[in-house]
């Protein structure tokens, strides 16, 4: 008996969740794109976000539009092949869902999960017409996800933002085992300043990009730029602790810090925030010259502003200032400013946060806008 169960991400049990005890404010006020497709078919990759972005102008009223479905209980779980039909019912749009049919050949009895839950009633039978023994298979096909987590998983934990303080009064590494200069994945490393701690994992970090805010152009933070991850093997000072995990060699000064708990922050329902917001991008990550769907980026608003996890905004590109071809000696016409794409908090600091490109209609750049649509 083959035994291959797909089990739905655990994300997407806490994403139901959000679904189920969040009450959207604008439910009755959903918004469809032009021209919505009548039919379209799941594809390997597709995002509950990307199929969202087909129907609805706002991709988080997703849940809304699936309330008249009633083939399934939970509109997460759907997988690549699935076919998606969208209709007017009593004036209002609603979303409905079929699944490929199987097959019957003459090969041995397998029963698929699909025709379980259908309710399969034909079997194979021996001479004595007897039913014979059905395997049964589950398909690795796995639910299609609302994002693609995978794209964030590495910023969920490390890097991070830190302020000034933080990076100065950080441990620092002195020395390596056995006079070496720089060290790596196995080797020793000796720490000054690090004191008694609560747990034996630590991050290595070094100084990155120093983040400013766009108005007042004040230090809103530092990167701390991942280096490695280390295990304490002797206390004291200096402490001795060895290299686990690496992205780049240690060097003198760079400094241990106590590596995060992992949380299960994969929980996102994406919204609006309840207040107006304005802001910029002052950064992106992996050092990125463009940036594009599925990029990280860093804005210059964080927890202090009121943001949080889930929350989206929408990003604008300043119009440019032209001559008015017609009047002459006239003022520059400003012209209005374009929406580029829409941005997904995922990881709110105190006054910055990592943001995910969730759509991208032009190039986007430092310095766009972003803010509340």
């Amino acid at each position: 008996m083959k035994n291959k169960r797909s089990t739905p991400c655990p994300f997407l049990i806490g994403l139901l969740f959000n679904f189920c005890v969040l009450t959207l404010s604008h439910a009755d006020e959903i918004t469809l794109n032009p021209n919505p497709p009548e039919k379209y078919t799941v594809l390997k990759g597709d995002t509950l976000w990307d199929i969202s972005g087909k129907y609805l102008k706002h991709p988080w009223q997703w849940k809304t539009l699936w309330e008249s479905n009633s083939q399934i209980k939970n509109p997460n779980l759907i997988y690549p092949n699935d076919t998606i039909y969208f209709r007017i019912i009593n004036g209002k749009p609603s979303l409905s869902l079929s699944r490929p049919q199987t097959i019957q050949t003459d090969k041995p009895c397998i029963l698929k999960p699909r025709e379980y839950e259908k309710g399969r009633e034909s079997f194979l039978l021996d001479k004595n017409n007897k039913v014979l023994p059905c395997a049964r298979e589950s398909e690795l096909e796995k639910p299609v996800n609302l994002i693609p987590h995978e794209r964030i998983a590495a910023f969920l934990t490390s890097p991070k933002v830190v302020n000034e303080k933080e990076l100065e009064n950080a441990p620092y590494v002195v020395g390596f085992h056995e006079g070496h200069l720089m060290a790596g994945v196995g080797d020793k490393i000796y720490v000054k300043g690090l004191g008694e701690t609560t747990t034996n994992n630590f991050t290595l970090y070094r100084a990155g990009e120093t983040y400013y805010d766009s108005d007042t152009h004040g230090i809103l933070g530092y990167e701390a730029k991942y280096i490695a991850n280390a295990t304490m093997q002797n206390d004291g000072d200096p402490a001795t602790l060895i290299i686990t995990k690496g992205s780049h060699e240690i060097r003198s000064g760079d400094r241990i810090m106590q590596s995060p708990e992992v949380e299960n922050t994969l929980n996102f329902f994406p919204h609006p925030p309840e207040k107006p917001l304005f802001g910029h991008i002052v950064g992106v990550m992996d050092a990125r010259a463009l940036i594009g769907l599925y990029s990280v980026i860093i804005i210059d608003k964080g927890s202090v502003d009121g943001l949080i996890a889930g929350h989206e905004l929408t990003i604008y590109q300043k119009g440019k200032r032209i001559v008015d071809p017609v009047k002459d000696n006239a003022e520059e016409v400003q012209l209005p400013d374009e929406i580029a794409g829409k941005i997904m908090i995922f990881r709110p600091f105190e006054h910055l946060s990592y943001a995910l490109v969730m759509e991208a209609k032009h190039d986007i750049h430092r310095s766009d806008e972003v803010r509340t649509q």
